[in-house]
């Protein structure tokens, strides 16, 4: 299902499709502020089987992150204690991506190994912020990658559709995304480490 949704003002009627799919136990490909993204509900094992598989890796090797709504949410699956909140607060919608101590609430399968942590993020986008706001959950995501295809075929939803569609069951077309990938900042250790500089400014992590 190819859904083209608006990317300033997204229809209720399509958002509302686009939870369904993730509510039965679907996988959906969806727009964000950095690339296309794929991602199921957290529990749907069967989806993120799915998911490894369009992209051709084990699970061994790869990790999701969780998509938030907002800070509230992200605060519901990780541990953050003031100062963080504030940092976070500062520059949350954005494009980072955030690895923190996970809470009770993250399935054990989804924490890095030994180190407990989980990455996270809170996406400065109009459609998955809808999504957010009507699924009331947190979505497990990762970015959409296709071995064999290049990134710029995979920010075409027609594209991408063509070449996965009948792998998924839902995708959401709301334009090109800027292809730019996230930041990703560690502070599962007290003080901010920068792992990749990304569109997000690292000015106050400095």
């Amino acid at each position: 299902m190819l859904l083209h949704i608006h990317p300033e003002t997204p229809q209720a009627r399509l958002i509302e499709q686009a939870v369904d799919i993730l509510q039965n136990e679907g996988i959906l490909v969806y727009p964000t502020d950095s690339s296309y993204a794929i991602g199921c509900m957290i529990g749907n094992q069967k989806g993120m089987d799915r998911i490894l598989k369009i992209r051709q890796e084990s699970s061994k090797s790869h990790y999701f992150s969780l998509m938030c709504q907002d800070l509230s949410s992200l605060s519901h699956y990780a541990l953050v204690d003031n100062p963080q909140y504030r940092l976070l607060k500062a520059i949350l919608p954005g494009p980072y991506t955030l690895i923190l101590k996970g809470t009770r609430e993250v399935p054990k399968k989804l924490l890095m190994p030994k180190r407990n942590t989980v990455g996270l993020r809170v996406p400065n986008h109009v459609i998955i912020q809808a999504v957010l706001a009507a699924l009331k959950a947190p979505i497990l995501s990762t970015t959409l990658k296709v071995p064999g295809y290049e990134a710029y075929e995979l920010n075409n939803a027609s594209m991408i559709d063509e070449i996965i569609g009948q792998h998924v069951d839902g995708i959401i077309d709301g334009g090109a995304c800027s292809m730019e990938p996230t930041t990703v900042v560690d502070l599962s250790n007290g003080a901010p480490e920068v792992l990749r500089q990304g569109q997000g400014s690292t000015t106050l992590f400095e």
